[in-house]
């Protein structure tokens, strides 16, 4: 679901998200802007998923876009088209309980 009533600026492209924890993904956006089909790189290679999006423009080409995974982790994100870098927030199950890694990255716009 979008709240967004204008296309959300990374809508139709692929970037390259690359965390400050080494983790990258290969991240392709819908035409519409209203899924994400995520790819891991590197030692993530061969997980990915294709997920609906929540979106809200939050500031000129700035975006929070969040998404629930099968697995139940949850993924935010604050995307600055204009600096190429990426806030990220996700939480999953750990020991314990709920865990949550707040991250930042850089964008590469790949298509």
């Amino acid at each position: 679901m979008t709240e967004t009533a204008a296309l959300p600026g990374f809508a139709g492209r692929t970037y390259l998200f690359q965390v400050d924890n080494g983790a990258a993904f290969r991240n392709a956006y819908s035409a519409d802007g209203r899924r994400l089909r995520w790819e891991g790189l590197g030692e993530s290679a061969g997980q990915w998923e294709d997920v609906a999006l929540h979106v809200a423009q939050v500031g000129p080409q700035v975006y929070f876009v969040s998404w629930t995974e099968q697995s139940g982790i949850t993924v935010s994100h604050v995307m600055d088209l204009a600096a190429l870098t990426v806030r990220v927030f996700w939480t999953y199950e750990g020991e314990g309980g709920r865990v949550g890694e707040l991250h930042t990255g850089t964008l590469e716009q790949l298509a």
